[in-house]
């Protein structure tokens, strides 16, 4: 009423950081039926919630629901649809990477209840998950989560994953093929949170576009180096992979950072810049990456269009680049041209393979899907000699 009536005095409850941004909110009531409100607060990546209630003189903080996880991805919202109808039931929903995504029930004042969980699909035991950070070239902390044996062998078989684009977070969520196939054989996975994603709101998405998506390009292979700083691998046993703006990715990895890994799995990906605009969707896609028939915008773009880069006698490790016939949204002749460059270049370790269908994705069904899964991780796990197959 008093907004309508054109007051405009606010309170305000919360502000963005460099590495905190808003996820959500929920109304809801406590134990003793007061209305308040729970912010979904995503800080240094970790879940953090805070409550407040509204009263006469001003809003009250108070605690949050018990029990929440303080780890992984974490939803918290109402259980009643309409906000006036709550009673302070929420329906928590989370998942780690080790962990199955889970619903749970929680009532005021009550810890979580769960009331369904996804199958198990792999063995964690023996497992952790650890959050770390690399130093990029510019100076920016860069997180990353870790998931793998306990002890650090300094050989371990890593496959790292990325992707720093139009503001769409990495999280650390359950990814049952990479825990099958990888993890439970002993295998460790990175999930890099570089620069372009949406990890920390709008400053992390700019400081990842346009001129600057090198610099997520940066952050990637900063990761990598970091694992060896630490003890973890050595470079030609780190195995990445990235899709679609991913592609991107590990393209500039084969061209710009080739000895820091010791293989490569490109799928679904942009690589050639110079006429990705002309390319199906790939107008859309100008504010992201900039226009290349602008000269003032070719002038950066050249620089990560591995198509380009790429030149002959150079190091490169193995790459398998992999897309679908029939991919509505990046044209499968990016894909198909670079392979067909870095072979004719005399690139024998550069493969490529081509589902018929499947859109822009790895498959039409699971079939598919497991087949373009499987047959990526072979490669990685074959061209940084590690023997997946018996490994237990």
């Amino acid at each position: 009423a008093k907004f309508l009536a054109g007051d405009r005095t606010f309170a305000t409850l919360y502000k963005p950081g460099e590495r905190r941004s808003l996820q959500g909110w929920t109304w809801t009531k406590n134990h003793a039926a007061q209305d308040h409100v729970v912010l979904s607060i995503l800080d240094e990546l970790r879940p953090r919630f805070t409550a407040f209630h509204p009263t006469p003189t001003g809003w009250n903080s108070v605690p949050p629901p018990l029990g929440l996880p303080a780890h992984g991805v974490v939803g918290l919202g109402s259980l009643d649809v309409e906000d006036h109808e709550a009673d302070g039931t929420l329906m928590l929903s989370s998942e780690d990477p080790l962990t199955p995504p889970t619903l749970s029930l929680i009532e005021a004042g009550k810890a979580p209840q769960i009331l369904r969980q996804s199958s198990v699909a792999f063995n964690a035991e023996g497992l952790v998950v650890t959050q770390h950070e690399a130093v990029s070239s510019d100076g920016e902390r860069i997180p990353y989560t870790q998931v793998g044996p306990a002890k650090a062998s300094g050989n371990a078989p890593v496959h790292m994953n990325g992707y720093g684009g139009f503001r769409i977070p990495m999280m650390p969520t359950y990814v049952a093929s990479i825990g099958k196939l990888w993890l439970e054989r002993g295998g460790t996975s990175v999930t890099a949170n570089i620069r372009g994603g949406g990890e920390f709101g709008t400053r992390w998405h700019d400081h990842g576009i346009r001129d600057k998506k090198v610099l997520s390009h940066d952050d990637f292979a900063a990761v990598a180096a970091d694992l060896v700083r630490r003890g973890v691998t050595t470079p030609k046993r780190i195995a990445a992979q990235g899709g679609s703006n991913g592609g991107i990715l590990i393209s500039n990895m084969l061209t710009r950072y080739p000895e820091r890994f010791g293989a490569l799995f490109c799928t679904i990906p942009l690589i050639d810049m110079r006429r990705y605009s002309k390319l199906l969707a790939g107008a859309s896609w100008i504010a992201e990456y900039g226009d290349p028939d602008k000269p003032e915008d070719w002038a950066f773009l050249q620089h990560y269009s591995a198509y380009h880069t790429a030149v002959p006698d150079k190091a490169y490790p193995p790459i398998l680049i992999a897309t679908t016939r029939k991919d509505d949204r990046v044209h499968p002749g990016h894909a198909r041209k670079f392979a067909a460059k870095l072979q004719s270049m005399g690139y024998t370790n550069a493969r490529y393979f081509e589902l018929e269908g499947g859109g822009h994705g790895s498959g039409r069904n699971n079939t598919e899907r497991a087949t373009f899964t499987t047959l990526g991780l072979t490669f990685l796990a074959d061209a940084i000699g590690w023997d997946m197959r018996s490994a237990v």
